[in-house]
Formats: C-alpha cells, structure tokens, sequence
C-alpha cells in the first residue's frame, strides 16, 4: 500500500505493484538495517505497514527477519507471498489483509517498516495507528518509513495525512532521530505522473524509558 497513481484518490494498486516490482529496498529500510547491523543484530521480528507485493518485506525476509506484512489489498500480499515462496521463505512470512484503520493492535516488534504507506491513513485513523506502532517497538527498536509533508500535491486530498516540519517534533517524542530528509521536488509517480512531493525520509529508535 504505497504511492502509485496520479492522486491518492484514484489509486490502482496492482498497476503501482507492476510499476516498482522488482525495484531494490527503500533506502530508509537500508539504513535501518544497517544501524542494527552496527549493534550486532542481524535479524529479529518486523512488521512491513503497507508492505504491497514485497519490495522492502523481501529484503528483510532474504536476510532471515521474519515479518509480519499488512496491507489493505490482496493482490499485493498475493504477489508477495508467491516470490517468499518462490526463494523458500515462506516460512518467515505472515501476511495480514487489513485496513490501517481497522487495526486494533500490532505484535512487539523490532523493527516497524512503512515505506511510503502511512499518507494513506485517514487523517481521523493515524493518530491510533502511530500510538499501535510506538506500542509495539521494543525499546531500541527503530520505525524506517516516510511521512507527506504539507505542501505535497496530495497533502488535500481527501483521506491523505501529512504533517508540517513543526508537527513532526511532537510526533517523534520518545525516539531518537537517526535520518531525518525533508525533500521537496517536482518529479513524478512511480506509474510517471507529474507531481510536486514534499516528503520525509525517516529512521527513529525507540528510546529505552
């Protein structure tokens, strides 16, 4: 469940899955990884929030993570569960076919993933879905993802959140920033719809109080 068409209104997912199949992991999930790489920890226990047909979710599944994928459309887990199997990870792999907004609550968690995805929860749902996810990190675990910033193109739309760079002190109490890019460019979607984005590249961890 990410970015894929002209507006978030008018999304068509299975044509997004086919514009970025095969397209390497998110840089944020990268550095993420490579944080806990730099503590000693190869592997534990993820959740991929939007997680699509697998283009972060296969990465964390390759280097022997198990992972715990949402997402609100069958196709993309469809797709993802068949290459898990397809390298013989299917085992680490448990899909869950669920709204943002109909989640109630999210397993600990060593790592929180959500590339792209969380601008697609309802205004009215995210401030649930933030406190599920900072419930569920364990203490020195890290949230990699991107959030909109308010002058992207999407940001009025309806059901879209997006946040001011002021908003985002507030949100990050209780984690140490890691990566933080604010970016702001005209450029295109993934299917190569003209667009203005302004987004937020982040890694936090979890502080240990």
């Amino acid at each position: 469940m990410t970015q894929g068409s002209a507006s978030p209104s008018a999304r068509n997912w299975t044509s997004y899955y086919d514009a970025v199949g095969g397209r390497p992991p998110r840089e944020t999930l990268l550095k993420a990884l490579g944080a806990f790489e730099t503590e000693g920890v190869s592997r534990g226990h993820a959740i991929d929030l939007g997680a699509g047909s697998g283009r972060d979710a296969l990465e964390l599944l390759r280097r022997g993570w198990t992972v715990l994928a949402i997402d609100g459309e069958a196709a993309g887990l469809e797709e993802l569960k068949r290459q898990a199997a397809a390298a013989s990870q299917l085992q680490l792999l448990k899909p869950r076919l669920s709204l943002f907004e109909e989640l109630q609550t999210l397993p600990p968690a060593l790592l929180i993933n959500a590339s792209f995805s969380l601008p697609f929860c309802h205004p009215e749902a995210f401030p649930k879905l933030w406190y599920l996810i900072a419930q569920s990190l364990l203490p020195g675990g890290r949230f990699a993802g991107q959030l909109l910033g308010d002058e992207d193109d999407w940001a009025k739309e309806p059901g879209v959140t997006s946040f001011t760079r002021d908003d985002l002190d507030q949100l990050f109490s209780g984690y140490q920033i890691e990566h933080l890019l604010e970016e702001k460019k005209k450029g295109t979607t993934a299917k190569g719809k003209s667009k203005f984005w302004h987004l937020y590249h982040i890694v936090l961890q979890r502080r240990a109080s």
